[in-house]
């Protein structure tokens, strides 16, 4: 079963100046009228030792240093897209399968000046439309306005290379300071209810108490924080919902100017000479397992193949689809992203018959079972809903800790709200992670025949609003500590990350059809090793 909550609504403008976050609609009770513009949040390591893996884990994926905006601001003095370029580092003999292709960028800014520091986000592919084929380049900031990308050859024919400007680092600084200066622009409502009488207040991880008394909803088995504005004449003990998110805030209108779509945001770079080589055959039997760094899978034929792994198979149809599931059951626990897994499998299998559980058709949960080949739990599934830029709300993780610990007796999952999005400080982020993680941990000791997926973040599309509130670089850097707290699990990663930039199709918060079905396959060829389908 998958249960699923993104309702998202917003409140955004463009404004001259960051304005002071008005708090007399923080809570009924608040009589201030304004509160510093900088709020920086409070959170409590729930150990010791977490706070210090934790500082050792962000010190060693933190993003370099990017420049401060010139006062007066000039965009000219900004990464242009436009105005930079890559080269194709010539090759002796040319290459051959199994080699290395090597790509130089060099960063200029709008007035065609070399930059001198790092801190831009770049991605690149290399690829062949003509085949299906295509993989991720492996980019290095060499902090002097220059990067390399390097991918590893895997197909005979052309390949060309793609290099995109994603953040500028003047835009990354931008998004730095506003993570730390607004960290409750993105918040959530909780509904209070006694009687007649109906209330709602805004909840976060942590709130300003001096806008009003709080209701403490941390729970008490994992110690994550939440909390709420006490509702003005009800306790705190008439809490019966938990709400979608809502946004606030803005950014100067000349930090608009570093967000424009196609100039310097998901902005293409052109090649300096030839953007194509010609990959020749190689006399030595070529096997992609070969790769043990770098991307982890790559499309042939539209397909995705690991390069580290399970061998992926195609589950095309509901007879193979059925025959792996059988005596088994799949719990999708996520965002809207796992939601699109659950309904292309439902479609694709027309035994799996829904129920109705009186729920959102958005929002879920969703259950569908097929009585006929759905006999005991032998295999349980879970794909642990950490997508696109979102964390998970403290309910969330606390409700998948104590889920997954007693899953194992339990027939079926309960009600709960799970996924919404939610921007935190990676900090917050990381002890989340580890609560999961040691649930993870106690789940596989007890019932070591389940199988364990972890999804990665993903790329989505970009324009000023997305950037200011659920960046790709945001993205990146929740994926990357995702990554760590994982990687030495018996868990498989479904790396989205890779499968969306890989792929030809635009970026999208939710992956497109034929990406969704390359991620459902990832999953079934991990259940079902060995089954030829």
């Amino acid at each position: 079963m998958t249960t699923i909550y993104s309702n998202f609504k917003t409140d955004f403008e463009i404004k001259t100046l960051p304005p002071p976050l008005d708090t007399s609609t923080h809570s009924p009770t608040s009589t201030t009228q304004s509160k510093p513009a900088v709020q920086r949040c409070s959170y409590t390591y729930l150990s010791p030792d977490n706070a210090e893996e934790g500082r050792r884990l962000l010190d060693s994926i933190a993003w370099p240093e990017t420049p401060p905006l010139h006062k007066p601001f000039s965009l000219n003095l900004t990464t242009s897209a436009a105005k930079s370029s890559f080269s194709i580092v010539p090759r002796s003999g040319g290459w051959k399968v199994g080699d290395k292709l090597t790509v130089t960028i060099q960063l200029r800014d709008f007035n065609g000046n070399p930059k001198k520091g790092g801190g831009d986000f770049i991605f690149s592919r290399l690829h062949n439309r003509t085949l299906g084929a295509a993989v991720v380049g492996q980019v290095q900031d060499h902090l002097n306005g220059t990067f390399t990308a390097v991918f590893p050859l895997l197909w005979n024919g052309t390949a060309n290379v793609e290099v995109t400007l994603v953040h500028s680092s003047e835009s990354i600084t931008v998004l730095k300071r506003v993570t730390e200066e607004q960290p409750g622009r993105i918040h959530f409502t909780s509904e209070f209810r006694s009687g007649s009488v109906k209330m709602q207040t805004i909840c976060n991880v942590c709130l300003d108490p001096g806008s009003g008394p709080l209701c403490n909803f941390t729970d008490l088995n994992t110690g994550e924080q939440w909390f709420c504005y006490k509702p003005k004449s009800l306790d705190c003990n008439t809490r019966i919902s938990h709400s979608s998110a809502h946004v606030r805030g803005g950014i100067s209108k000349e930090e608009g100017t570093l967000f424009q779509k196609g100039i310097n945001l998901k902005a293409p770079i052109k090649a300096l000479g030839k953007e194509n080589i010609m990959i020749l055959p190689t006399a030595a039997i070529p096997t992609a397992k070969n790769v043990t760094s770098g991307p982890s899978g790559y499309y042939y034929s539209d397909q995705w193949r690991r390069l580290r792994g399970p061998d992926v198979r195609h589950f095309n149809n509901a007879s193979v689809i059925t025959a792996c599931l059988k005596g088994k059951r799949l719990h999708l626990l996520g965002d809207s992203t796992i939601r699109q897994l659950y309904e292309l499998i439902t479609k694709t299998v027309p035994n799996l018959q829904r129920f109705d559980t009186y729920s959102s058709s958005q929002t879920g949960p969703f259950l569908a079972v097929d009585h006929t080949n759905t006999l005991w739990c032998l295999i349980t599934v879970i794909v642990l809903p950490f997508a696109s830029p979102s964390s998970l709300c403290p309910s969330c993780v606390t409700w998948l800790m104590n889920w997954m610990d007693w899953q194992v007796d339990r027939k079926l999952c309960s009600d709960r709200h799970l996924g919404a999005l939610h921007l935190l400080p990676l900090e917050v982020y990381y002890q989340r992670l580890m609560t999961v993680r040691r649930a993870v941990q106690r789940l596989l000791s007890r019932a070591p025949e389940t199988r364990v997926i972890v999804r990665s973040a993903n790329m989505k599309s970009l324009d000023l609003f997305q950037s200011w509130t659920a960046s790709d670089w945001y993205a990146l850097q929740v994926d990357k500590v995702l990554r760590a707290v994982f990687e030495d699990m018996d868990v498989l990663l479904l790396d989205v990350w890779d499968m969306v930039q890989a792929h030809y199709l635009p970026h999208n918060l939710h992956p497109p059809p034929p990406i969704i079905k390359q991620m459902i396959d990832v999953v079934l060829s991990y259940v079902c090793p060995g089954k030829q389908v």
